[in-house]
């Protein structure tokens, strides 16, 4: 058995691994625990096998790899936690650097509040190439996690959780939770929905146990420029609008969704059309005003299309 799991789910991920390992294998101040990278391969068509094999043959930390045949980060995430041989599992995506004591930092954190069952890094951003006008108001969907230089604790009231990159998960706090059957998988080949990392710790914030923010495990998210441009981002609000009934319900009690599914309706209706007598044409010219609209008119659709396309409906 280990004491911690680190575990990276991937995909096409030959390029970007290499420099999440190297920063792995370069740990400081672990010594008084056993702990392993899990890689997860989530159907890559690259050279992932072979630059983790690599890897497997000279790095004194374990390396184990296996591959989720089911496409989405939210399987792959499954995949792991069943995998891992630890109570506290870590997640990097492929894309994540971890800073030198983040493996040492997580474990204490995990070790000083045992009723954590879930507990967030701190995340700045490494954006290659020069970012879009505005972009700051995007920003915080990247995954960037800036709360302070002192552990606080994610406040269910507050309906704000974090990301799951750097994301450390507690395997009792799994187990008790989490269901075997989610809605949401994660973006896959021609889908860009998302929200799984959501659902799951929306799930764990309803019960007794606590999600925490850690700053002392700080991550780089390296963010390429081909995800600042149109192609990309526009899909990407998207997705995240039309997963968006999902989360919101979970954060409610059962009583209380039918009414917020009204007020979410209208609310968003009211955004969408705020957002086009302030802005008008700018919307088709201006990235991040289309990004906006993209996220408001696809949040508005989300009930509609998940339960159309048969997210709501399966068992």
């Amino acid at each position: 058995m280990m004491d911690f799991t680190v575990a990276i789910p991937t995909y096409n991920g030959a390029q970007r691994l290499p420099l999440v390992l190297d920063r792995l294998r370069s740990q400081l101040n672990t010594e008084s625990f056993a702990w392993e990278i899990l890689v997860v391969d989530n159907n890559s068509t690259d050279t992932t096998a072979q630059v983790v094999q690599e890897y497997q043959r000279h790095s004194f930390v374990p390396v184990r790899y296996c591959v989720e045949g089911l496409q989405g980060a939210g399987f792959a995430r499954k995949r792991a936690m069943r995998e891992s041989q630890s109570e506290l599992v870590g997640f990097l995506d492929d894309d994540n650097v971890p800073d030198d004591s983040w493996v040492a930092e997580a474990y204490a954190f995990g070790q000083q509040h045992p009723q954590a069952g879930a507990y967030a890094s701190r995340i700045s951003g490494d954006f290659e190439g020069e970012l879009p006008p505005d972009f700051d108001r995007l920003v915080p969907f990247f995954a960037i996690t800036q709360r302070g230089d002192r552990p606080r604790l994610y406040q269910p009231t507050q309906k704000i959780l974090p990301p799951s990159a750097g994301l450390v998960l507690r395997r009792q706090a799994w187990v008790e939770t989490v269901p075997n059957h989610l809605i949401l998988g994660g973006r896959s080949n021609g889908n860009m929905l998302t929200g799984e990392d959501i659902e799951m710790l929306s799930y764990i914030q309803r019960s007794p146990w606590e999600i925490w923010y850690n700053p002392t495990m700080q991550v780089v998210h390296k963010i390429p420029k081909a995800r600042l441009q149109q192609e990309y981002l526009l899909p990407f609000f998207r997705g995240i609008g039309l997963s968006r009934h999902v989360t919101r319900m979970l954060s409610l009690r059962d009583w209380q969704q039918p009414f917020m599914f009204w007020a979410y309706l209208l609310n968003d209706l009211r955004k969408i059309i705020q957002h086009q007598f302030k802005y008008g044409n700018q919307i088709k010219t201006n990235l991040v005003l289309a990004c906006e609209f993209e996220l408001f008119t696809h949040s508005f659709f989300s009930p509609f299309y998940l339960w159309s396309h048969g997210y709501l409906r399966k068992k």
